[in-house]
């Protein structure tokens, strides 16, 4: 897919720069590293980067050249378009009003759009966050905002260092992780959305990832009647959350 080249208004560039703006508090959507740099303050940054949960790519000189002439010093920042939220501060809260959290998480979802269209179903259904990882997974970029229609700058979306101990997490507090998955035995409307539920969805090309898939309480599949072997990940997204949506609110008649 053609990705549009991010305009330097949208980047911070050096090393201290960019060490201001995480100690700021800055939203960053990811941090271009030259491959070689090193040195003290190369590491302090890339350690406040990790704990910010902040994606980090080491990449060649003639990457970042490409993106600016300025004096990067080997670091290249992109502002993030939306304010991503934490997960622990989300699930007791929602606890505290009450409520039976409906959380969707994507596991290798790369497409901005697949990703925006995604984000705007869950907003349309209720859904109480968007969870995504923080390496290998679509940014949240304008056409993804374009394709959500603005649902994600409405809708809470959590970046998670690592899903699978995102996913132990969730089980901890009570939530029932369900992934849609080819292989599952069962299909997804004999599932029970009705308790406290993260609906999981993989990658279009390989699905949701095996070290997911293990630690899942159940797996659910999309029955399919064509010759086409598999449903638009979105697509498959709005069915499953939706099946969920029908039986809370038949549940609450």
């Amino acid at each position: 897919m053609y990705e549009k080249r991010p305009k330097e208004r949208d980047m911070v560039f050096g090393i201290r720069a960019v060490m201001e703006a995480v100690d700021a508090g800055k939203e960053l959507e990811k941090v271009f590293i030259r491959k070689d740099l090193g040195g003290d303050l190369a590491r302090e940054l890339i350690e406040k980067l990790r704990v910010r949960t902040i994606p980090v790519q080491r990449v060649p000189q003639e990457k970042l050249n490409r993106l600016t002439q300025k004096n990067h010093q080997g670091v290249v920042a992109f502002a993030a378009s939306i304010e991503y939220q934490h997960i622990e501060d989300i699930v007791p809260l929602l606890y505290e009003q009450g409520r039976t959290p409906l959380l969707v998480l994507l596991d290798g979802v790369t497409d901005v759009r697949n990703f925006g269209a995604i984000a705007r179903t869950c907003e349309c259904a209720g859904v109480d966050a968007l969870i995504v990882p923080a390496v290998g997974g679509a940014a949240a970029n304008a056409d993804a905002i374009k394709t959500s229609a603005g649902a994600l700058h409405t809708l809470p979306v959590c970046r998670e260092q690592s899903l699978h101990n995102c996913v132990s997490y969730l089980q901890k507090c009570g939530i029932r992780v369900v992934a849609a998955s080819e292989h599952a035995t069962h299909a997804y409307t004999d599932a029970t959305f009705t308790e406290p539920t993260a609906i999981v969805m993989g990658a279009e090309d390989v699905g949701v990832s095996p070290d997911i898939l293990r630690i899942c309480n159940d797996t659910v599949s999309i029955p399919i009647c064509g010759k086409i072997e598999s449903l638009n990940v979105s697509v498959a997204a709005g069915i499953v959350v939706y099946e969920a949506v029908r039986q809370r609110n038949t549940t609450t008649k």
